[in-house]
């Protein structure tokens, strides 16, 4: 007997195994495609940017970084933790903590939109108390003023996202983005004919808004039609626990996403005051670029980690919660060495396609490679950081964002830059330490994680309560029976 069962045992592991690397490849895909989109957008509008001017370009870049840094990051934030409250809903069969999710969520990111909106509107003073020009700040406030939009399209696409994903509905989410991305080029060309910065702007938050209308219809129409849980209700049964639970939440989830967004930001600024600044924001910028194609897949890792690790717990089911944290980790690594080898394979002809600078391409072809080293890092940090906001512990992530970026990465980048005097190599240099501080603090984390806890506390809280009555008046009634 026990032969039989050691040589079942392998196969049976290898079948599960197998049976989850199809789920997140399902999950996965879809969004790697959404994720590449958004960034190709981005480079579309780039791209039309630059043909109007350096000026133009320079206060319009420096507008959408102040936007991402006050902005996308923080909703972003705030919708992550969505994401982890549905992904165990979905689990435990919870549609109407779904649906009551959903308006929380997107209600909240409609009121932090407010006190945004007025950081947006008084940006050229901010920057110019930072030291910026005063034409690029005008241009950059101009270009936010016409963003605003952007702001409340975001707080209704964000929770739409998260809704979908982590009920495994990502074709959606994929087709919409790719529609939308294929209408951008016609419609900013369009709009930049007519307006021009202005109409740039624009063309920007209408591509969000049509995907936004696509997944509302989705939601509304589509869904319900083929058999979804919309009739369930749940939508306005809000409770100042339902608030209190989402709220502590949100406040990690933000963070995370916030100090990982800004640490990015606060490297280009840094770039900016080494002695040949303006080679070495070159270069940080021609790498950063590649590395946002990377980051879209470290994205897609993480999201899927996150809503798979989230499902099962909220189903109670411990085993499969930790194989698919493990199959998302091996994905991961994999992936890292895969992504780190086509930076060092591009880096020769990266360069060339931004720049005919021959000291900035070479300075390309260097960086890239001590940014492939990062990338590999990069990728299982990721999953990680998806696996722990799937168990509902996301101040996990920013206790490790916080040691291992601010604490350690920017201060020993900073020293290695200015006062070695190693710059750009420097800094990259202390990135990569905290880097690795982080994976290490996080692999700690999750490795100390009880997961028959963990199954359990998640399915209390993401069931019905009318099923966690029915399940108490039943073991009840066994236990009567059998005494």
């Amino acid at each position: 007997m026990p032969e039989t069962m050691t040589k079942k045992w392998p196969q049976h592991l290898i079948q599960n195994t197998l049976l989850e690397m199809k789920l997140q490849r399902g999950i996965v895909l879809p969004l790697m495609a959404m994720n590449f989109t958004w960034f190709a957008k981005t480079a579309i509008t780039t791209a039309f940017l630059g043909k109007l001017g350096d000026l133009s370009l320079a206060g319009a870049t420096l507008g959408f970084t102040f936007a991402n840094v006050t902005g996308f990051s923080v909703l972003n934030g705030l919708g992550g933790a969505m994401e982890l409250i549905c992904g165990q809903a979905f689990g435990a069969k919870n549609h109407k903590l779904l649906h009551k999710t959903l308006i929380m969520s997107t209600s909240l990111l409609l009121l932090v939109s407010i006190p945004i909106s007025f950081l947006w509107l008084n940006v050229d003073k901010i920057l110019i108390k930072c030291g910026q020009q005063n034409d690029i700040s005008m241009v950059a406030k101009k270009y936010l003023i016409y963003l605003l939009p952007d702001l409340v399209i975001t707080s209704f696409l964000c929770p739409l996202k998260a809704y979908l994903s982590t009920q495994n509905v990502t074709i959606p989410i994929m087709l919409s983005s790719t529609l939308a991305v294929a209408l951008h080029i016609p419609i900013t060309m369009l709009f930049s004919m007519t307006k021009g910065l202005e109409g740039i702007s624009m063309a920007y938050w209408l591509t969000d808004l049509l995907i936004m209308i696509l997944l509302a219809i989705y939601v509304m129409i589509v869904e319900n039609r083929k058999g979804g849980k919309w009739k369930e209700g749940g939508w306005w049964e809000q409770e100042i626990l339902d608030w209190i639970r989402l709220l502590k939440l949100c406040g990690p989830c933000c963070l995370t996403t916030c100090l990982e967004w800004w640490c990015y930001e606060i490297l280009v600024l840094l770039t900016g005051r080494l002695k040949n600044a303006k080679q070495a924001v070159g270069v940080i910028a021609i790498v950063l670029n590649f590395d946002y194609l990377l980051f879209s897949v470290m994205l897609s890792l993480e999201t899927c980690a996150s809503v798979r690790v989230s499902n099962e717990l909220g189903a109670d089911s411990p085993a499969p919660a930790y194989r698919a944290a493990y199959v998302s980790l091996v994905l991961s690594i994999i992936s890292g060495f895969l992504g780190g080898s086509v930076m060092v394979g591009a880096r020769g002809i990266w360069g060339p396609l931004f720049s005919y600078d021959r000291r900035i391409i070479r300075g390309v072809k260097k960086i890239m490679l001590l940014m492939a080293l990062i990338e590999v890092v990069n990728f299982p940090l990721a999953v990680f950081g998806g696996i722990v906001r799937g168990t509902a512990r996301p101040w996990l992530g920013m206790y490790a964002n916080i040691s291992g970026f601010y604490l350690l990465a920017l201060p020993l980048g900073v020293i290695l830059a200015f006062k070695f005097h190693l710059g750009l190599v420097g800094l990259l240099t202390g990135f990569m330490v905290g880097v690795v501080l982080c994976l290490a603090l996080l692999l700690v984390f999750v490795a100390r994680i009880d997961w028959v806890r963990e199954a359990n506390k998640a399915h209390m809280l993401a069931c019905n309560q009318e099923e966690a009555a029915d399940d108490g008046r039943n073991s009840s009634m066994a236990t009567e029976n059998g005494s």
